[in-house]
């Protein structure tokens, strides 16, 4: 499975930072904000990677990511003239997804959880990702039944009908570039992903997993925030895991 990181976008939500940088160069805690959604691929091992950049800021990623060497992987960086909707990506990543399955991450999206069971399991048709949450209007919702089945899918819905958000990375089998060229755009203009969700739920392929862990969508300052407190809680937590295990360690010597 290859990996998409979509990382375009002019931010307007967290102006006027956004102004003069990348909204995924921005800082979390210790580590600019792409580096949490390179590592969700990179720990699910997912290491052929397209980031899809804003051209004003591909000189930034570049210089950041590099190859991809650093990392254990290999980059290929695609531009987005224009953001005209997430679907858009399988678009402009045709010539990169070839023949393979891939996943796409939202270059803003955190996350706790372990995919690597989920990326190695995969099969075909495509896999959403579901956190429960107060504010469901805001999100793209699934609603499920007790097995988990999909019953319908909506894009920021007045009158949501769960509380399953679907959150930014999701698993595509490789019709999903075909499928993208086949959305009709929306009244604002873009390829919604919720258009590419319903195209496989008419198949009867689209699959849901439910979160146990942290999710966050750091697109406003409040959630970027309170990223930066999980992130820092949680290096906080390593190191000190770490100095104990050293210590033991030292006691066994």
């Amino acid at each position: 499975m290859k990996g998409i990181i979509l990382a375009g976008g002019a931010g307007t939500r967290l102006h006027p930072i956004t102004k003069v940088t990348s909204k995924q160069l921005l800082p979390v805690y210790n580590k600019p904000m792409i580096f949490y959604p390179l590592e969700t691929l990179l720990k699910a091992g997912i290491t052929d990677i397209l980031i899809i950049i804003a051209p004003e800021n591909a000189g930034d990623f570049v210089r950041l990511l590099g190859s991809g060497k650093e990392f254990g992987a290999k980059f290929t960086y695609e531009v987005q003239e224009k953001p005209e909707g997430l679907a858009q990506a399988f678009i402009i990543g045709a010539s990169f997804i070839g023949n393979d399955s891939v996943a796409m991450i939202l270059g803003d999206n955190l996350f706790e959880d372990d995919f690597s069971e989920a990326v190695k399991n995969f099969k075909s048709g495509a896999s959403i990702f579901l956190k429960d949450v107060p504010d469901p209007q805001r999100f793209g919702i699934a609603e499920i039944d007790a097995d988990l089945n999909v019953l319908s899918v909506e894009e920021k819905p007045k009158i949501p009908k769960s509380k399953y958000a679907i959150t930014g990375l999701y698993m595509y089998d490789n019709t999903v570039v075909e499928k993208a060229k086949n959305i009709t755009p929306s009244a604002r203009g873009e390829l919604e992903i919720t258009g590419l969700h319903d195209m496989y739920l008419k198949e009867g392929n689209l699959n849901a997993v439910i979160l146990k862990g942290k999710w966050l969508d750091t697109g406003t300052f409040e959630s970027l925030h309170e990223a930066s407190c999980f992130a820092r809680e949680k290096a906080l937590k390593q190191s000190h895991l770490q100095v104990t295990e050293m210590r033991i360690k030292e006691r066994l010597v």
